[in-house]
């Protein structure tokens, strides 16, 4: 139960490429982020990802329009359909090549999927269960390059397929008699988007140049004729080199396959054929000359056509008359996906280059939601003291700071003008301190979001670790360029001492958690015991068998621990200066080999070691994880290992897999490090003199899976780690093991309900915590009385207390019925405190978690309540002013109108109008 840890949010990455989608409703954005999918609740300001993950990055994703159903589509074509109810895997397939857009029809009965330069259409999978929940309907053929983006009519009759070869080809989803397949051409450019217009077959197609065609149809979508089955010709047969499709059809099953020809097919039953004509067309005042059109998104209802360019601008354009409603610029870098929600009020905006996902309001213009996930990649994380905020420094120099528990970030600190190496939170919990490679070391305020101290050295220096002590008061750095160790005051922001000795650089510092000593870890192969009371003195020197790369006390200060550079982790006695164990865990990193390497896994697995190393928060067992994909919990007691995490499964990533695939090597080399295609196909940051189509020295890299830093939550109940990934957060679910405590043949849930029938609340509760059952411990608990709560806590046995106490904790986060756990807390801590503050080192993380919890809600009433108090003193403050001066006459005519009402009652006196008043 104990180690039961599943993923459950991945915070510091918002969105990386392929097509945003809103939810059904409108009010969540489904973001592809590597290879997850994020939701993002803009109306409870939470995110969510998805517990799903393909092998390779994500490239399109398609909603079905119930919103129950996404198809989830990565690099190479593997597909994963999705439930957006369950959040589970319902079907795999693979279309064996890349997939540039998929789209469901409007009445979600099929959807087309465009590879290469064929459109796949095949049945949407049904509510009941199938066999094979893809089933190819018909192939349609037509353009002579790869398709690029697909639409749907609204009835479902016909969909519009644009392609790189600059036309944009109109397919019937049926066998209609005056409409199989229509070329457009007009344009100069890639298509970047093709829209129909609402109830109509009028199309609008939009190229990369920026350059917009309107076309007419003289044939409404009640006009087109479904061709007889007499009529119907046999399918045509697929010939050599599209063995593909053969395999996607189930055995026995004819497909029909639909050509696009040169001319128009003649029909025998003289019906007049759909015909387009060029109405108009457009461009846009584009603000240089290689600001290409990127993305576009068209709104059927209010008829509004949404672009985005390479330059980070977006224009909205009122069709089909191209009126300019608004241009704004949002970002500086290319944007690669728009969408608009089923409202048309809100806009989705995905920057890939910058990890950016914004959110716009177009009529009152303003931000919904705006987040960015860090640049480059993260250098560390830390959790606040009640774990309800994570920090993160990444090589962007900026700071974050995350809320656990909506994944968003709140406030981002740009000070820094380098990498940022190290964060930390002070013991309040309102301090976040970070150092940098630019010199300097930073104090932020979370109360106001300022940086209220800066913290330099005598002489430049590179600062590469970081730790505050218990009290907040000193502030310790370690410089990788000098080998000296920074310490400053935080009250006066002045340099106090600089601890040389150090004949490498210093890489990980560690305060105690119970005295005032400094723990160093060096390159030099030592570790560094620094009294703070004593003259900052060295008290003691520990010996270590290799470099040192990162140290960390025990939660209750009585043990070290240390990662060296041969890959082990060795225990030590800061009392005694001895060493009371250690483990090898070279082995379990299994790292990955480069498509660059030269050696094998096994032989590169040599030089590898961990570079990140905590304990948890009870201290009896340390996470471990650095230059590999698993991170790997051993027990220090046992020193052993107890579970390890795969934390990707991202082929994307390079080092990913043990052995390189055979099918890729020649005897020139791996086909892997050969960059296919000309440059960047989707416009160039910088480009080279006389080149107009791609940078052809714009090369494609594939990042290494690395952990860089790894974190446990405070209250036990989570850890975090900062990957290539992004931030993952994994928490403990209860649900995965079922784990009695003290299981008995009478431990039964008919006896646990017999117990409450006879009220016998004591019994019955401890007999649910035997049981150990969340839902059965929760409805014992919210049976009992409110007036019986405090007679409980006091006959519950010790042993149970602290069980009670946690599950309490742990139901407050999420239950509504606030008083009825708070009276639980309170009684339990009021009653058993003596007896709890005696184990208060066990019992810490539950306390920190219950903390955690009383924190969110307090927060979330205090604004409630802070908003209806000034609502309360604003309408007090207006009926005083009212009731200040009335005119005469009023008065007057207000008892005139009085005694007209009713005879039979008396004249009021001037203080009882005023108070009906």
């Amino acid at each position: 139960m104990k180690f039961a840890y599943r993923f459950s949010n991945l915070l510091g990455a918002v969105y990386r490429q392929g097509n945003l989608n809103f939810s059904n409703d409108g009010n969540a954005v489904i973001s592809p982020v590597g290879n997850r999918v994020s939701v993002f609740d803009l109306k409870n300001n939470t995110s969510e990802t998805f517990p799903i993950s393909t092998t390779k990055n994500i490239t399109c994703v398609g909603v079905s329009p119930d919103g129950s159903l996404a198809i989830v589509v990565d690099e190479d074509g593997a597909a994963l359909l999705v439930s957006l109810i369950t959040r589970a895997v319902l079907h795999h397939f693979h279309f064996h090549k890349p997939v540039s857009s998929i789209r469901f029809s409007p009445d979600g009965r099929k959807f087309v999927v465009t590879k290469e330069n064929v459109a796949l259409m095949y049945h949407a999978p049904g509510k009941q269960r199938e066999f094979n929940a893809f089933v190819l309907d018909k192939s349609y053929y037509g353009p002579y390059d790869e398709t690029t983006c697909i639409d749907w009519t609204d009835d479902s009759k016909c969909f519009v397929v644009g392609s790189k070869d600059m036309s944009t080809w109109v397919f019937g989803a049926e066998r209609w008699a005056n409409l199989i397949y229509y070329s457009l051409g007009g344009h100069k450019d890639i298509i970047v988007g093709c829209f129909f217009e609402k109830d109509s077959l009028d199309l609008y197609t939009v190229s990369q140049d920026g350059a917009l065609c309107v076309w007419e149809s003289d044939t409404e979508l009640d006009g087109l004729v479904l061709k007889k089955s007499l009529d119907k010709p046999e399918p045509v047969r697929q010939e050599g080199g599209e063995e593909e499709e053969d395999e996607d059809r189930a055995e026995g099953e004819e497909v029909e396959v639909i050509r696009g020809k040169a001319e128009l097919p003649k029909e025998k039953n003289k019906v007049k054929n759909v015909r387009y004509k060029h109405r108009s067309k457009h461009f846009f005042n584009k603000e240089a000359e290689f600001n290409n059109l990127t993305a576009a998104a068209y709104h059927k209802p209010t008829h509004i056509l949404v672009t985005g360019f390479a330059s980070g601008m977006f224009h909205l354009h009122e069709l089909p008359e191209f009126n300019l409603i608004h241009s704004l610029s949002i970002s500086d870098q290319r944007i690669a996906s728009v969408a608009i929600n089923s409202s048309g009020d809100w806009i989705a905006f995905g920057c890939s280059r910058m990890g950016q996902l914004l959110v716009w309001e177009w009529q009152s213009e303003s931000y919904v939601f705006k987040q960015q996930g860090h640049f480059n990649n993260m250098a560390s994380l830390a959790y606040s003291p009640d774990g309800q905020y994570v920090v993160t420094g990444g090589d962007d120099g900026k700071v974050k700071v995350w809320n656990t528990n909506s994944g968003l970030c709140f406030v981002t600190f740009t000070e820094h003008t380098s990498s940022v190496t190290n964060v930390t939170f002070t013991s309040s919990g309102f301090v976040i301190v970070s150092a940098s490679l630019d010199g300097t070391v930073r104090a932020f305020d979370l109360h106001r979001y300022r940086n209220f101290r800066t913290f330099t050295s005598p002489r430049p220096a590179q600062f590469c670790s970081l730790a505050v002590d218990v009290s907040g008061e000193l502030v310790s750095a370690g410089a990788q360029d000098s080998f000296e160790i920074f310490l400053w005051s935080m009250q006066t922001g002045r340099l106090l001492e600089v601890l040389g000795g150090h004949e490498g650089p210093v890489c990980s510092l560690c305060f105690s958690p119970v005295q005032s000593i400094l723990a160093s870890a060096s390159w030099d192969r030592t570790i560094r015991l620094w009294d703070m009371l004593d003259s900052w003195q060295v008290k003691e020197t520990l010996p270590l068998t290799s470099d040192g790369l990162c140290v960390t006390y025990r939660p209750d200060g009585q043990e070290l621990a240390v990662a060296t550079l041969n890959g082990e982790i060795s225990f030590w006695n800061p009392q005694t200066a001895t060493q009371t164990g250690s483990i090898a865990g070279r082995h379990n990193l299994e790292v990955g080999r480069k498509e660059t390497d030269k050696i094998t896994a096994k032989q590169s697995a040599k030089g590898k070691s961990f570079t990140s190393i905590c304990y948890s928060a009870d201290g009896e067992s340390i996470l471990a994880g650095g230059h590999s994909k698993f991170v790997c919990i051993y027990n220090v007691k046992e020193q052993m290992l107890v579970k390890k995490f795969e934390i990707s499964c991202n082929l994307s990533f390079d080092a990913m897999e043990e052995f390189l695939d055979r099918r890729k090597m020649t005897e020139f080399g791996s086909l892997a490090l050969v960059d296919d295609g000309a440059g960047d196909g989707d416009g160039v940051d910088i480009s080279l003199p006389g080149v107009r189509r791609g940078d052809m020295s714009s090369r494609h890299f594939k990042p290494e899976i690395r952990v860089s830093s790894l974190r446990f939550s405070p209250t036990g109940r989570s850890w975090a780690a900062t990957t290539t990934e992004g931030l993952l957060v994994y928490s403990l679910d209860g649900s995965l093991v079922f784990d009695p405590y003290d299981l008995d043949l009478d431990v039964t849930p008919a006896s646990i309900h017999k117990q409450l029938r006879l009220q016998e609340w004591a019994s019955a509760i401890v007999l649910a915590f035997r049981l150990n059952e969340n839902a059965l411990k929760q409805e014992v608990l919210e049976k009992v009385p409110h007036e019986q709560i405090s007679v409980v806590c006091g006959s519950l046995p010790d042993v149970y207390v602290e069980k009670l106490l946690g599950f309490v904790a742990t139901c407050l986060e999420k239950s509504s019925h606030l008083q009825f756990y708070m009276t639980w807390a309170q009684n339990l801590l009021m009653l058993h405190g003596q007896r709890l503050k005696n184990r208060s080192a066990s019992i810490l993380p539950t306390l920190q978690s219950l903390q955690k919890s009383i924190q969110r809600h307090f927060d979330n009433l205090s604004k409630l309540c802070d908003f209806n108090m000034y609502n309360i003193r604003y309408a007090a403050a207006l009926s005083k002013q009212k009731g200040i001066k009335r005119p005469a006459e009023e008065e007057e005519e207000e008892e005139e109108h009085d005694e007209g009402m009713s005879e039979e009652m008396s004249e009021p006196s001037i203080e009882e109008s005023e108070m009906m008043l």
